[in-house]
């Protein structure tokens, strides 16, 4: 049994596909099937059952494809480790976000980030957030930004910032003559959601269940600036996370944004990453340049908030996040 075996194993339980494992894997179909093989013979189990269109792993594949998965990771992490000796601030880092933050938290951030690490490469992967921990935990992600709270054991948190929300409502909306609103003021309304599996809807749902508040369920978003749209166009109200109305993102006139004067809901961002992760040091040193970003791009100061009626325009339309 060697490493190439168990990434050939790897890359099999990832596709389900002969031809696209070997693809990623850089070697011919052959070459891959016949390791595939000889690690069975190795073992003395089946790992694979081999159908004409598609490939499934046996139960004792599952299981030893999982291992070889953390044993190929930790020999990424040694590798990574010694790298990282050499030249901490040097290479590549693979970081995930959520689409309702990257767009609007990336223009602050990735020029901030360049002057401190210059030789840094820093790839970006935008997914929602349970992709983003499944991708930690294969190993395919360094880090991660995510919303708190993170239940995982095998992750670290590092807190980077808390971000407001802001109340979006059409401006002939009747909230829409004043600037600031308390909590008690969503009681009874409808607010427009994402659809299910993305973290702010479950943000938002947790604002309405302590407002008082209810979903408008006939339409639900596939993303924030499809939210957003629909304000303008006067279908109901929604939450925006406050960096989604700072520049330099641009304002329409057809939305008007109100801030909380009392309980300011928000959701906390953390930087995620594997405790046992070889780059944690540098990480630290990473979430550092985030936690230092001005703190007025978290703060909905009037000029956004009220006197302003505003509402984000973006090159491209967020995801989920």
């Amino acid at each position: 049994m060697n490493l190439r075996d168990l990434r050939y194993l790897v890359a099999l339980a990832d596709h389900r596909h002969f031809g696209r494992a070997s693809s990623a894997c850089f070697v011919s179909q052959p070459t891959l099937s016949t390791q595939i093989r000889k690690l069975e013979a190795e073992l003395g189990v089946t790992l694979v059952e081999r159908a004409p269109r598609k490939v499934m792993l046996t139960p004792a594949g599952r299981d030893i494809a999982e291992r070889a998965r953390r044993i190929v990771g930790e020999v990424e992490e040694m590798k990574e480790a010694a790298r990282r000796s050499q030249d901490p601030e040097a290479g590549s880092v693979r970081l995930g976000l959520f689409p309702t933050l990257g767009p609007y938290l990336l223009p602050h951030a990735v020029p901030r980030i360049r002057e401190r690490f210059p030789r840094l490469e820093l790839l970006l992967v935008e997914e929602k957030s349970p992709e983003i921990l499944s991708r930690l935990h294969e190993g395919k992600l360094d880090a991660g930004l995510l919303a708190l709270p993170v239940h995982d054991e095998q992750l670290h948190a590092e807190f980077l910032f808390e971000e407001p929300f802001l109340l979006a409502v059409p401006e002939s909306h009747a909230l829409a003559r004043q600037d600031t609103l308390a909590i008690k003021d969503l009681a009874h309304q409808r607010l427009l959601l994402l659809e299910d599996g993305h973290c702010l809807r479950d943000q938002a749902l947790d604002v309405c269940h302590l407002a008082g508040a209810s979903e408008k369920s006939e339409f639900q978003a596939t993303s924030l600036e499809t939210l957003r749209q629909m304000v303008a166009a006067n279908v109901g109200a929604t939450l925006l996370p406050t960096l989604a109305v700072k520049p330099p993102v641009a304002h329409s006139r057809n939305i008007h944004l109100l801030s909380f004067s009392d309980s300011s809901p928000s959701r906390r961002i953390a930087m995620v990453w594997r405790r046992s992760s070889a780059m944690a040091g540098f990480l630290q040193e990473l979430a550092q340049v985030f936690r230092d970003l001005p703190p007025e791009l978290f703060t909905p100061t009037a000029d956004y908030a009220g006197s302003t009626r505003g509402a984000l325009v973006v090159d491209r339309a967020a995801g989920a996040g």
